[in-house]
């Protein structure tokens, strides 16, 4: 029996894990996981059949060993139409990785919690994002940095009242400003750990959400994971 294709996810940091899309992914491909606080940044040649970048609580600006060697990766996987999805920071350094811009400590301010897009035209036929496009649903947002130029040739796919630039696609690469992969519990965990407070605001917001949320999110790994499978 053949194996089943690969997706390589690189986790920045340990406190934005892969989460709910551990499971979601699994839709007829294996996973392999790579902390890069440990661990170091993999070739192009072992990553197997697909690349996800997760987020994290630095910014591209970091000055760790594997910001530039995970840009390098990204573009290189990109350029052999190897299917690419960047979240969050993930999402910024793609957008770098291909040329583009993104803005640290951004002047528009932060984004937290359920944010409703604009999904653009050409969204609702992509094969990972359409059919979140086509739910409308909220989709669960944590950042203070964004990108605010795309790459060359990126088509924007969605944007919010106060940021452009929320989600593109590039050739096989996707990014996504949102953190589709976060559980209520996870959302409340980053926002209890930034503001300090013991208040339940954040998770009663996200779990008042998650019936649109959750089969969202979840279409967007799926859709993901049947791209590598068609791509492998």
């Amino acid at each position: 029996m053949a194996k089943k294709p690969r997706i390589t996810v690189l986790q920045p940091d340990p406190v934005v894990p892969l989460e709910r899309f551990d499971a979601w992914l699994r839709t007829g491909v294996r996973i392999t996981l790579i902390d890069l606080a440990t661990k170091d940044v993999p070739n192009l040649e072992t990553i197997g059949d697909g690349l996800v970048v997760l987020g994290g609580t630095m910014s591209v600006e970091h000055d760790a060993r594997w910001v530039q060697q995970v840009k390098d990766l990204m573009a290189d996987a990109q350029a052999i139409d190897m299917p690419v999805l960047g979240i969050c920071l993930g999402h910024q350094l793609l957008a770098e990785a291909l040329g583009g811009e993104v803005s640290v400590a951004d002047e528009r301010g932060p984004e937290e919690g359920p944010v409703v897009l604009d999904w653009l035209p050409g969204a609702s036929e992509d094969p990972v994002l359409g059919e979140a496009a086509r739910s409308g649903a909220p989709m669960p947002m944590s950042h203070h940095d964004a990108v605010v130029r795309l790459p060359e040739g990126a088509v924007e796919l969605a944007r919010s009242t106060s940021h452009p630039n929320q989600a593109f696609r590039l050739g096989s690469a996707v990014g996504v400003q949102f953190h589709p992969e976060a559980s209520p519990e996870l959302m409340q965990f980053w926002w209890a750990r930034e503001h300090g407070k013991k208040s339940t605001a954040m998770l009663d917001r996200m779990r008042e959400a998650d019936h649109l949320v959750e089969p969202a999110a979840r279409s967007i790994a799926e859709g993901f994971a049947r791209e590598v499978v068609e791509n492998a």
